[in-house]
């Protein structure tokens, strides 16, 4: 008779965990975060979540963008111009090309997520601006160099606030809008722009390790 008991319980607390898991599945995460009132507050870095002038899962995103890049930012601002073009070996880039190559990487997917051009299909005038900062490698060691702080830090502020006037005309509807991207595999709005934050995190790191390692 125990076992019977403990049998049926256990089919019960399966059935009922399956119930379960179908109904937090199901749960529309955009109906969930209408239901949180936009943060509002001047001094909200840490306040992760919807913000005032954007919809919830847009105002969630841009905060946690505003977050890493107040970071990124705070760890290079008083670099001097010789900092700024240190490199550890031949082969790896300084932090100069690594900021400009952030700000190159947000302008390209605003270019294909905003105007909806296909990856690499911008005009000429874009990729004489931008293709350098992008790709690096030799040719970016070869010609980013030279600039102060405020060079990059204006980069990066240029291309944001396009990103905050072009997230304040779109809603969470444009942000789930997918197609096929990263390894051709079904990618959405916010994906992209997630990868945009988290590209900025790792090149984050790499900027901490070099300035740990710039001559005395």
């Amino acid at each position: 008779m125990v076992k019977e008991s403990n049998t049926t319980s256990r089919r019960e607390f399966i059935k009922g965990s399956a119930i379960l898991t179908a109904g937090l599945a199901t749960t529309p995460l955009i109906s969930y975060a209408n239901e949180t009132p936009p943060i509002e507050s001047s001094d909200n870095l840490y306040l992760i979540g919807p913000q005032k002038g954007y919809t919830p899962q847009i105002g969630t995103l841009l905060s946690t963008m505003t977050m890493m890049r107040t970071w990124v930012i705070g760890t290079v601002k008083d670099l001097t111009v010789e900092q700024l073009d240190f490199q550890i070996d031949e082969q790896s880039n300084s932090i100069g090309a690594m900021l400009f190559h952030l700000a190159a990487t947000e302008r390209y997917y605003q270019l294909n997520t905003f105007d909806e051009i296909s990856w690499g299909q911008w005009s000429d005038d874009i990729k004489k601006e931008w293709d350098v900062p992008m790709g690096l490698g030799e040719k970016g060691r070869e010609v980013i160099k030279g600039n102060p702080i405020g060079f990059y830090l204006d980069k990066l502020k240029e291309v944001r606030e396009i990103t905050k006037k072009e997230f304040a005309k779109r809603d969470d509807e444009w942000i789930m809008k997918s197609e096929p991207f990263f390894s051709n595999q079904p990618t959405n709005n916010y994906a992209k722009w997630f990868h945009v934050c988290e590209h900025e995190s790792n090149h984050r790191g790499q900027i901490k390790f070099i300035i740990k390692r710039l001559p005395a």
